[in-house]
């Protein structure tokens, strides 16, 4: 009897295994990441110019993709004084409408309001993080609210929404916080391979607007280089769109001489 509940209980386990098999479909690519894959040579290096107009002619998505950058980095950040993190405002945008979050009071909090602020608060602003309603894309604060902000600093941390005096997002001068956050300023931050990823753009944007916003990136990136870092610094750069295949970009071009 035992044996036969054994053989029944791998059969039923067998014909459950079958049925997941069944519903796992094949992928076959689409013909237009088919073509836009024929587009790119994986191996091959190209300059500026020919990346970014190779990369808008693969972003043939229904809506107007994103151009990032992926820039990878020589450190070890396991190392807290090699951590690469920075703000840095983009001379032609992002094209993404940025949602910003400011904890103030008084006067401040009516000077965020003035600045555009989406959303603004004190105790009321930290129960709605509390909630799980976090609505919003980047987070400022005057330095009086950072111990309220402090109830606040496991859910925000995490997200890289936490404000930090060394990004400009701690800082009484709210105004000015608030309107650069608006206008296209882009935080940069080193994942845990040493790699940034960042945006500089849309599709729908010039080749003359992409490059302004790569090279101001690149050397915003470059003067946050940490001292204890020896040697070549940036070590590859990549750029694709949202849908789109990854290109790599010459070094030599775009770095000169300033990669030792």
């Amino acid at each position: 009897m035992e044996e036969t509940n054994n053989l029944n209980g791998e059969g039923a386990n067998a014909t459950q295994s079958f049925k997941r098999k069944r519903r796992v479909k094949s992928r076959t690519p689409s013909k237009r990441v088919v073509a836009v894959r024929e587009k790119v040579n994986k191996n091959q290096v190209y300059s500026l110019s020919e990346a970014i107009n190779l990369v808008k002619n693969c972003a043939t998505a229904k809506f107007d993709e994103t151009i990032e950058t992926h820039i990878r980095l020589n450190i070890d950040t396991k190392q807290s004084d090699q951590n690469v993190r920075g703000l840095v405002g983009l001379p032609h945008g992002t094209g993404v409408s940025v949602r910003v979050a400011v904890f103030a009071k008084g006067a401040k909090l009516e000077e965020a309001k003035a600045a555009g602020a989406d959303i603004y608060g004190e105790e009321d602003l930290v129960e709605q993080i509390k909630a799980g309603q976090i609505n919003f894309d980047r987070c400022i604060a005057t330095p009086d609210m950072m111990l309220l902000v402090g109830k606040v600093a496991k859910i925000l941390g995490p997200k890289g929404l936490m404000p930090n005096p060394k990004l400009g997002t701690v800082t009484n001068n709210i105004g000015e916080a608030v309107k650069n956050a608006k206008a296209g300023q882009v935080e940069f931050r080193a994942d845990k391979g040493g790699v940034i990823h960042v945006r500089i753009g849309k599709a729908s944007f010039s080749d003359e607007a992409l490059k302004g916003n790569f090279a101001t990136i690149l050397d915003a990136i470059t003067k946050a280089k940490p001292n204890g870092v020896k040697g070549t610094y940036v070590l590859g750069i990549h750029l694709n769109s949202t849908m789109g295949p990854s290109v790599i970009i010459n070094l030599s071009e775009v770095m000169g001489g300033g990669n030792g």
